[in-house]
C-alpha cells in the first residue's frame, strides 16, 4: 500500500489535465463503419500512440486492410499483462436526438451526477483511458510501472472487427501475455464494480423440412399429405422437457454447476424473475426449473426458436398445405460445450424425428464457444480485492448472456484468459444519442486499475 498510496494521489490531484486528454481523443471523429472517416480513425490511432510514448511506452499504429491497430509495450517485472480496448465509436445518427455536438464533450450535471457527454466517452475511449491514466500516474511516481504491460487498441471493434483475427495470427507471440484485461463491460450499479467470468457462447442453425413437391390444397390432400409445418412444429416442441430442460442427447456435456458461493452472489444483488421479466411484461421464467433468473441468463444453456415460416401468412386465409417449413434456430453455450457438437447433435435429433416422405435442410448461421474465467484464478481474486478496496460496496463476479468476441479469440488465438472489468452503466446511452459516462467512472476507474496492477504485482 505505500507505493499504491502516491498514486492514487496523484490520479487525484491530475484529475482535470486527465480530462483534457480525454477530450481532446473525444473530439476525433472515428466512425469505423463510414468509408468517409478513415482518416478520423487512423488520426486517433496516431493520438493513441503519441500519448503511450508520452509515458514511456514502445508504441506503434500497425496497418490492416482496414482501419489500423495501437500496439504498445512496456517492459517490468513480474507479470505481463495486456490491455485490450478500441478507439473507434458508433455512427451518431439521428444527430437531431443529440442534445449538443457529438463530438463536442463536455462535464454536465445529470440527474445530480457529473457525467462527460460525447460519442465514445463510455464505449470505449473513456473506459481504455482509464487504464492509460492509471499507468501515467504510476510512471509519474515511481518512474516505472509495476509489472510488464502490453496495451492492443482496435480501430474496427463496432464494424465487426474483420482485421482483429488475423492480426492477433500474425502477432501472436508478440502480444501473447500471462493474462489480458478488457475494459469494455459495465459495473453492476455506480456503487457496486464488477467481473465478468463467463460469455455465453452461440450456435445458430436453420432447418427447413421439406415434404410434397408443390403447395397443396387441404381440403384434396389434407390427412393423406405429410405436413413440413406439423413436423416442424413437433420436433420443435420435442426439444425441451416439462421442466424446461433440452433433451437434445448431449447437449449438457461440457456444462458446470455454478459454484454456490457464487450463485450466493448473486442471489444477494436483489434480482428477482418479476423484477427482470416485469419490464418486458412477464414475470415467470420459462427456463430450467429451480434456477434463479441470473443463473438462467448468465451459467445455463439454452435453445430458442427465433423465427418460423411456412405456408400462406398473407392477409387472409388460405387453406394449403405447404410444401415446406423452416425454422431459426439459436443455442446459447457455456462452459466447454463445444458449437460443433451441439450443430451436429440438433441435426441429428431433426433427423431421426422425420416421418416417411419427409426430408431436412439445414443452413449453418455462426458459432463460437463460450468464455468461462476459472473461478479459482489467483488474477480473478486479486482483481476482486482491489476492485472492493476502492468502491462502496464489494465487487461481485457477473456472467454475462451475451458475448465479448476478443476474449474468445484471445483465449483460442493466444492462449491466455482475460479478466473483464469496465466502468460503464446500464443508462450509459452507448450506441444511442446523448452518449454519456460518470465522471465519477472515469475518476474512480484510473484508481481501479491502478489498484489492480499494483495487486498483481505483489508477491
Amino acid at each position: 500500500m505505500t507505493a499504491l498510496a502516491p498514486v492514487l494521489a496523484n490520479i487525484d490531484a491530475n484529475l482535470d489535465s486527465s480530462l483534457e486528454r480525454l477530450f481532446g481523443l473525444l473530439r476525433i471523429r472515428s466512425i469505423s463503419t463510414d468509408p468517409a472517416y478513415a482518416a478520423e480513425c487512423r488520426s486517433a490511432a496516431e493520438w493513441l500512440a503519441d500519448d503511450l510514448r508520452s509515458i514511456g511506452f514502445e508504441a506503434s499504429v500497425r496497418d490492416t486492410p482496414g482501419h489500423p491497430m495501437v500496439v504498445a509495450h512496456h517492459d517490468g517485472e513480474g507479470p505481463h499483462v495486456l490491455f485490450y480496448g478500441h478507439y473507434d465509436v458508433q455512427p451518431v445518427d439521428p444527430l437531431e436526438l443529440w442534445s449538443d455536438d457529438p463530438f463536442s464533450p463536455a462535464v454536465k450535471d445529470e440527474k445530480g451526477h457529473k457525467v462527460i457527454t460525447g460519442r465514445g466517452a463510455s464505449d470505449d475511449k473513456g473506459q481504455l483511458m482509464t487504464f492509460v491514466e492509471a499507468c501515467r500516474a504510476y510512471k509519474a511516481v515511481h518512474g516505472r510501472l509495476p509489472c510488464k504491460v502490453s496495451i492492443l487498441f482496435e480501430g474496427e471493434e463496432e464494424s465487426g472487427s474483420p482485421s482483429l483475427r488475423p492480426f492477433l495470427q500474425a502477432n501472436a507471440e508478440e502480444l501473447k501475455a500471462d493474462f489480458a484485461l478488457i475494459c469494455d463491460t459495465d459495473m453492476w450499479d455506480e456503487a457496486t464494480p464488477s467481473i465478468s467470468v463467463g460469455l455465453r457462447g452461440l450456435v445458430g442453425d436453420e432447418v427447413t423440412i421439406h415434404a410434397a413437391n408443390r403447395d397443396l390444397h387441404s381440403g384434396m390432400y389434407g390427412g393423406a399429405a405429410a405436413n413440413p409445418i406439423r413436423v416442424l412444429a413437433k420436433i420443435l416442441a420435442d426439444i425441451h422437457d416439462e421442466t424446461g430442460r433440452v433433451t437434445i442427447p448431449g447437449f449438457y456435456e461440457g456444462v458446470e454447476e455454478t459454484p454456490s458461493q457464487i450463485k450466493k452472489s448473486w442471489d444477494s444483488l436483489g434480482e428477482t424473475a418479476e423484477s427482470f421479466l416485469g419490464e418486458v411484461g412477464l414475470s415467470v421464467p420459462s427456463g430450467e426449473k429451480g434456477r434463479s433468473v441470473l443463473e438462467l441468463i448468465w451459467a445455463r444453456p439454452t435453445a430458442e426458436f427465433n423465427g418460423i415460416t411456412g405456408g400462406y401468412t398473407g392477409k387472409g386465409f388460405k387453406t394449403v398445405i405447404a410444401a415446406q417449413a423452416s425454422a431459426k434456430v439459436s443455442f446459447r453455450l457455456v462452459h466447454k460445450q463445444n458449437p460443433d457438437k451441439i450443430r451436429e447433435a440438433f441435426r441429428a435429433f431433426v433427423r431421426e424425428r422425420l416421418p416417411a416422405d419427409c426430408k431436412a435442410e439445414f443452413e449453418p448461421h455462426g458459432s463460437s464457444p463460450a468464455f468461462q474465467l476459472s473461478y479459482e484464478s489467483p488474477f480473478l481474486n486479486k482483481a476482486k480485492d482491489a476492485l472492493s478496496d476502492e468502491w462502496p460496496k464489494q465487487a461481485v463476479m457477473l456472467a454475462s448472456g451475451g458475448s465479448i468476441p476478443i476474449a474468445g479469440d484471445f483465449q483460442r488465438l493466444l492462449g491466455m484468459e482475460s479478466l473483464l472489468v469496465g466502468f460503464a452503466l446500464s443508462d450509459d446511452r452507448i450506441h444511442s444519442p446523448n452518449e454519456k459516462y460518470n465522471l465519477s467512472s472515469f475518476h474512480k476507474g484510473q484508481r481501479s486499475w491502478a489498484r489492480i496492477l499494483d495487486r498483481i504485482a505483489a508477491r
